[in-house]
């Protein structure tokens, strides 16, 4: 074969990996909806445990398919979650049609909410946040988010250690 004829057949192969991903935007490879909304895949489980720094203590933590620590919206209730707009498109709602857990012994759930098929865990409908990566918690208790552990309640009140905002997204 020729570089040529190499170089056409890499370019197809590519093309069709771009047409079965029906984008070829990367943050939709990363598992991001048009909406912002975080999407997982259907082999993996929706969430899970790992352990994480926050704010200085390391904590067994809930995180997405993809290791991204979880939160959870204060004001949200069991039926409403309240991030919208532009408040999701900075706290990306965790959506799934039939999530799955792995590690966990609460209750995770799916509920229709504006931002799609949302995922809960005992009630609690569950984010990311667009500053975090794996391994790096930064949103503990900006805008009334607080991380998602595996001991949350259903309704009970939330441990919010220090709820001073560390980033500049704090109201």
């Amino acid at each position: 074969m020729t570089i040529g004829v190499i170089a056409v057949a890499l370019a197809a192969l590519v093309g069709v990996l771009v047409i079965a991903t029906g984008n070829s935007n990367s943050t939709a490879a990363a598992g991001k909806s048009a909406s912002g909304a975080v999407t997982v895949p259907g082999d993996t489980a929706t969430l899970h445990t790992t352990t994480a720094t926050v704010q200085g203590t390391t904590e067994t933590i809930l995180v997405d398919a993809h290791g991204m620590p979880l939160y959870i919206y204060t004001p949200d209730t069991t039926v409403t979650s309240h991030v919208t707009g532009q408040l999701a498109a900075l706290w990306p709602p965790l959506v799934a049609a039939t999530p799955t857990a792995r590690g966990v012994t609460g209750r995770v759930s799916s509920a229709a909410t504006t931002n799609g098929k949302q995922v809960a865990y005992n009630g609690h409908f569950l984010y990311t946040f667009v500053d975090d990566s794996p391994g790096r918690v930064t949103g503990q208790g900006v805008q009334n988010f607080f991380v998602a552990t595996p001991s949350l309640g259903g309704g009970a009140a939330i441990s919010t250690g220090s709820a001073t905002p560390k980033s500049g997204y704090g109201y």
